[in-house]
């Protein structure tokens, strides 16, 4: 890959700074200079659009791309699962997200293939199946049917949605297997969810000694836990466990909070769901007893972002949308820049969500060194966030240097 000089953006390089009006070189797939232009090198020209770094999504689910009911009552075959699975993956490229974090129902098949280029897709990381209790969240087979069944639901090498565990030793045994497959991290599901079919989401699902199996064989591997929680006192058992980061987090309260700070614990809200299923349940294949659940979500969980930027949490950024409807994945930060400032909004999605996922300095900035992902917005999104919004916004997208997208 030869060298690129993109000059005439407006630059905002994911650190919070105000925007620059600066030259990006590039060399190899990696930046190699922000500011004057060198003499050697191709030129692209950006005169009029605004520059930020590739945009990271911290909860994604590519495995639920299918509609959610026909999937899981074994209605749809494994090509169209697995067309499902990599339209959503180009939509999210298409969306200006250059990388983003599986936080359950692909296996690792899925991350592999797109890995090797045979379909468009952002960077994945993937913790394979999620990890649930027997009849907690995530497990969705009908009441009458055998647990053990379960995991005939999925797909190897495609779709992989829960593991259930009965104790810490099954936990240790299923976070392995998770591992074997290609998980880069662990997910829990500690509380009960939105999207659930047997339990609510006052549920707290296993115990803290039981999630620090999972813990401990994270860090056995050099990597984490992060956990599915609404609910206070799961998160707090989790965190007491040694989680290092909380999904959704919606009843969040100030001492779990300032726990959560202390022990450095990242949190990622999930707006983009919420909406998502108020406004379009059946979009996703959903009953409306869905939406009964989800009312109220959205005000707590804004009450819970407040309570966790006040108490000095990292927060990170993450959509969670399901069903087919998943290419407006930019939506989460047009609705967090309406709780927060633009500029924060997007920090979230690039700088905090790189260090969420381990890949600080490597992805999520616009600085030498790092990948060359990059996306050329029609418009200053910082002083827009609708533009956010809406794919045909990002009118270039570069991953580590190549053109992904392009519609100059």
């Amino acid at each position: 890959m030869g060298s690129v000089q993109v000059v005439g953006a407006t630059v905002v390089d994911g650190s919070g700074r105000d925007p620059v009006d600066v030259n990006v070189g590039i060399e190899d797939g990696r930046i190699t200079q922000v500011g004057a232009s060198a003499a050697h090198g191709e030129r692209l020209e950006a005169d009029g659009l605004t520059m930020t770094p590739g945009l990271i999504d911290a909860h994604v689910h590519l495995g639920l791309s299918s509609p959610i009911q026909p999937q899981f009552s074994f209605r749809l075959s494994a090509a169209e699962l697995a067309a499902d699975i990599f339209a959503t993956a180009g939509a999210a490229l298409d969306a200006g997200f250059t990388t983003v974090r599986d936080t359950g129902g692909i296996d690792g098949g899925v991350v592999t293939t797109i890995a090797k280029g045979k379909v468009r897709g952002p960077r994945v990381l993937s913790c394979g199946p999620v990890q649930c209790q027997i009849g907690g969240h995530g497990y969705y087979g009908a009441e009458w049917e055998p647990t053990e069944l379960w995991s005939s639901h999925h797909v190897p090498g495609l779709c992989a949605l829960s593991m259930m565990s009965g104790n810490a030793d099954e936990l240790r045994h299923n976070v392995r297997e998770a591992f074997r497959r290609g998980a880069s991290f662990l997910k829990l599901c500690v509380t009960g969810g939105v999207v659930g079919a047997h339990d609510r989401l006052t549920d707290t699902q296993f115990t803290v000694e039981e999630i620090a199996v999972a813990v401990q064989e994270a860090a056995a591997r050099g990597t984490y836990v992060t956990v599915h929680a609404h609910n206070n006192d799961g998160i707090r058992n989790a965190v007491e466990a040694g989680a290092r980061c909380v999904e959704h987090g919606t009843d969040l309260d100030e001492s779990t909070a300032t726990l959560m700070a202390g022990r450095e614990v990242a949190l990622v809200p999930t707006f983009a769901v919420v909406e998502q299923l108020l406004h379009d349940t059946a979009g996703a294949s959903l009953d409306e007893s869905t939406r009964d659940r989800v009312l109220g979500v959205r005000e707590r969980m804004t009450e819970a972002l407040a309570v966790a930027k006040e108490a000095g949490v990292r927060i990170g950024l993450g959509s969670d949308l399901i069903g087919p409807a998943q290419h407006r994945r930019g939506e989460e930060l047009r609705l967090r820049a309406k709780l927060e400032t633009p500029m924060e909004a997007l920090v979230a999605a690039t700088k905090t969500n790189a260090e969420i996922l381990g890949l600080s300095g490597q992805v999520g900035v616009i600085a030498p060194g790092a990948q060359a992902d990059l996306v050329l917005w029609n418009g200053n999104p910082v002083e827009d966030p609708e533009l956010f919004a809406d794919p045909a916004n990002a009118v270039l997208v570069l991953q580590a240097g190549r053109i992904v997208k392009d519609l100059r």
